[in-house]
């Protein structure tokens, strides 16, 4: 068995199984191509982690000639999150995935374990793993936890069906869950998905509010599986490569995996003080920024968003016996952070797609999607360097 997070590690498995993996380090994200998501400024890292307390890890699983898979562990606070819980809420766009732990998150409004993201056949030994990890933080106690575990479909090239995900997998990736830049593309949870027929993955993006607006940070991270008509700053770079949804059946050609359904799971952060209703609307705008990137939102595909704040004054306690005030933004300050979720999801889907590495096994292989025609067809539609060529003085195109 080969399991690894380690970089040198995965390039020695790609000398000795060839076309399994490939590096991601010489692969750019979005904004090394000049591709500027919207208006408003990334965190240090563009990443979820960006946001305070947030830490991200991955175990990355490749063994023998079947097994490309693995798991993303989001830590979304420190402390016990058992006894001083954490608003959350999880956005349904479409249900059609194994996730575990959603009704009581959406019946509490709150989050009591980290986040995992897996394959689908391997959720539930992922969520038995996660209890272990929590029961074994210090001052847990014997207490029925609500694991969070959701799940996207790499069974193309990845035998799901032999339950592939352990305990020690989940373990690594929580213990190495940290701060600072995040690993992107065929990574973690990541390693063996797609994202419109290429190879997609593990993607993140954040933003940062100015302080007229609060100054408050947003951070996304997306595990990628879904099909639909690849956009990219509006470009229509799925019908420049010959490769989108329905290409078959539209014009009579096409390539043989052109994908139609699949799923993606979305994680929101942020560290505006919210309740569990207002996560509920934030998490649904990461839909908006998930159909800027051309989803349709399949009949198969399994969408979901899990939202929390971070915030120290929302978190509250187990058990109190008097009443526990808490603060929340109003309604109206709202909107500046649906727009920084809707960015922060584009972006982060992008850099999965980008980041994201040629992935094979015995069971088939899913492509890298080929930057220079990325580039070329960006260039064409004059979607890149936004940031430096539309500003209010300048009415060029």
């Amino acid at each position: 068995m080969q399991t690894t997070t380690n970089t040198a590690l995965i390039a020695l498995l790609s000398i000795c199984l060839p076309a399994t993996i490939v590096i991601a380090d010489d692969r750019p994200r979005a904004r090394d191509i000049g591709l500027v998501v919207g208006t408003m400024t990334p965190g240090e890292h563009n990443a979820i982690t960006d946001v305070p307390g947030v830490l991200v890890g991955h175990s990355t699983i490749i063994e023998d000639d079947d097994i490309r898979t693995g798991v993303t562990a989001i830590i979304p606070g420190p402390g016990n999150l058992y006894t001083h819980t954490m608003p959350a809420w999880v956005h349904v766009g479409n249900g059609y995935g194994k996730m575990i732990g959603e009704t009581q998150v959406r019946e509490f409004g709150e989050l009591e374990t980290p986040i995992l993201l897996t394959c689908t056949l391997c959720v539930w030994s992922a969520a038995n793993g996660l209890k272990e990890w929590v029961y074994d933080q210090p001052g847990i106690g014997e207490h029925t936890v609500n694991p969070i575990v959701g799940e996207t479909n790499d069974g193309k090239v990845n035998n799901m069906w032999t339950d592939p995900v352990q305990k020690n997998h989940v373990y690594e990736a929580l213990d190495s869950a940290a701060s600072g830049p995040v690993e992107e593309g065929s990574v973690g949870a990541g390693t063996g998905t797609q994202a419109f027929a290429w190879k997609g993955g593990i993607g993140t993006s954040s933003r940062v509010l100015p302080d007229t607006l609060g100054g408050y940070m947003v951070g996304v991270l997306v595990q990628t599986n879904y099909g639909g008509v690849l956009q990219m700053n509006g470009a229509p770079v799925g019908r420049e490569l010959r490769n989108y949804s329905y290409m078959r059946d539209l014009e009579a050609t096409g390539r043989e995996d052109n994908q139609e359904d699949g799923s993606i799971m979305i994680v929101v952060a942020t560290n505006a003080p919210l309740n569990a209703k207002s996560l509920e609307r934030l998490s649904m705008r990461s839909m908006m920024g998930l159909a800027r990137t051309g989803s349709f939102a399949s009949n198969g595909s399994g969408d979901y968003v899990i939202a929390f704040s971070t915030d120290p004054g929302v978190r509250r306690p187990r058990e109190s016996d008097a009443p526990i005030d808490t603060p929340s933004l109003v309604n109206a300050s709202m909107s500046p952070l649906f727009a920084a979720a809707a960015e922060a999801t584009e972006e982060a889907i992008y850099n999965a797609i980008l980041k994201a590495t040629t992935v094979s096994s015995a069971r088939g292989t899913r492509e890298a999607i080929p930057v220079d025609d990325v580039v070329r067809v960006l260039e064409k539609y004059n979607a890149l360097n936004w940031d430096e060529s539309i500003s209010p003085g300048n009415t060029n195109n």
